[in-house]
């Protein structure tokens, strides 16, 4: 029998974005909520911890950001070369934290609404052996049952496993923490680099932190050989190779496939787990923080249900909210495997486009928004006429 020292209605596994405002949702929701983390908080995670405007609104009321940096401008290159930068008059297009911080912050978050987190705890399985229970199984041999579990337990997701979660895109990414002299963080101040890379659907990035810069790569899983070339040498171009490495990492990001389930009875996935991400630039905290907060509230519903229907709309609320801004990534991110060039002069050359761009990263547009946007497929009519047609087809 499942044995714990307390009864749950929802236990949520991992206590990253998704995860710890799933438990606060939760908890706000009326439930008795267990978050577990396989590890000890503080704990670094392999990000580069840009916040857009969506993911900072649907922060919890009074959440205090633990700001590393403030962006007001935005340099671009296309494969190192062609620099343009853009400013952006009232600066506050990203806010770049440190995940560890970030993520001790929500969690904490979380246990102020509520919660009760324990660390330390491994999740090895999930299974669904009894009417109106779900149940975790730790490392440990512990057995722990809820009315509902949600899975935010990352990408390489066991609960996702369970529910049968299915990605059609998945990217690799590398990563490196760089400490540099204070005079090398002065030239980086409130600024991010973005390199469109040699690599279809590529890219670079360079996110300042104080005296230590996240720079990274992504590109599609199957170029890896050719994904590390470009790491090391976007990293080299910059004259970045000769200080201290803090950590190297790499990363798989994984695209929900449409239609994918969401969940499995009692069971939910969230974030990573669930395969929520803007497919074009990989963006996935804002994903994270909304697909969370939906589960939790649908768990708390769930768990309150004598017996099992459906997934208390969590689902549809997801293909709602999130689903129609994977979808319109998709089709930017075939337009972007082919013609980056395109993506290098409009944004940079054309105030429209870098308007559309910033307000992006301000949360005050979204993908679904661009493509629909009259200057956007202006813009597309501008490339041979074929190639339009086709792009616009499909947006």
């Amino acid at each position: 029998m499942p044995s714990d020292e307390a009864s749950w209605d929802v236990v949520v596994v991992g206590a990253g974005p998704a995860g710890s405002s799933a438990a606060r949702a939760a908890a706000e929701s009326g439930a008795r909520v267990l978050l577990l983390e396989k590890a000890e908080l503080p704990r670094y995670k392999t990000c580069g911890g840009g916040l857009i405007g969506y993911s900072r609104r649907s922060l919890p009321p009074g959440f205090e950001i633990p700001v590393r940096q403030r962006i007001d401008a935005i340099s671009f290159t296309i494969n190192g070369e062609r620099l343009r930068t853009r400013k952006d008059r009232a600066g506050d297009l990203l806010v770049l934290v440190n995940r560890a911080e970030f993520d001790l912050a929500l969690a904490k978050a979380a246990v102020d609404a509520g919660a009760v987190l324990r660390t330390g705890s491994t999740v090895t399985g999930v299974e669904q052996d009894e009417p109106g229970r779900a149940v975790v199984t730790l490392a440990d041999g512990g057995r722990i049952a809820a009315g509902a579990v949600i899975g935010a337990d990352g990408s390489a997701s066991r609960v996702a496993r369970y529910v049968g979660v299915r990605c059609d895109q998945v990217d690799l990414g590398l990563e490196a923490e760089i400490q540099v002299p204070q005079s090398v963080a002065a030239e980086w101040t409130n600024r991010v680099l973005v390199d469109w890379g040699p690599l279809p659907g590529s890219y670079g990035w360079v996110f300042p932190k104080g005296d230590v810069l996240t720079v990274g790569v992504i590109s599609a899983r199957g170029e890896g050989e050719a994904t590390r070339r470009y790491y090391r040498d976007f990293i080299e171009r910059l004259g970045l190779a000769e200080y201290p490495t803090i950590s190297d990492s790499g990363h798989l990001t994984r695209c929900r496939e449409a239609g994918s389930p969401l969940s499995r009875g009692r069971v939910l996935v969230a974030g990573d787990a669930a395969g929520l991400l803007e497919p074009w630039t990989r963006e996935g905290i804002s994903f994270a923080l909304r697909s969370g907060a939906l589960a939790g509230r649908s768990a708390a519903e769930l768990a309150r249900a004598a017996e099992e229907s459906g997934d208390a709309g969590y689902t549809a609320a997801v293909e709602d909210l999130l689903g129609v801004e994977m979808r319109a990534g998709s089709a930017m991110l075939k337009l972007f495997e082919r013609h980056p060039g395109f993506f290098h002069r409009t944004v940079t050359l054309i105030p429209m486009a870098w308007k559309m761009f910033a307000d992006f990263c301000r949360g005050k547009t979204s993908p679904a928004q661009l493509v629909r946007n009259p200057v956007a497929r202006a813009l597309i009519r501008t490339l041979p006429r074929q190639t339009a047609a086709k792009v616009l087809k499909h947006l």
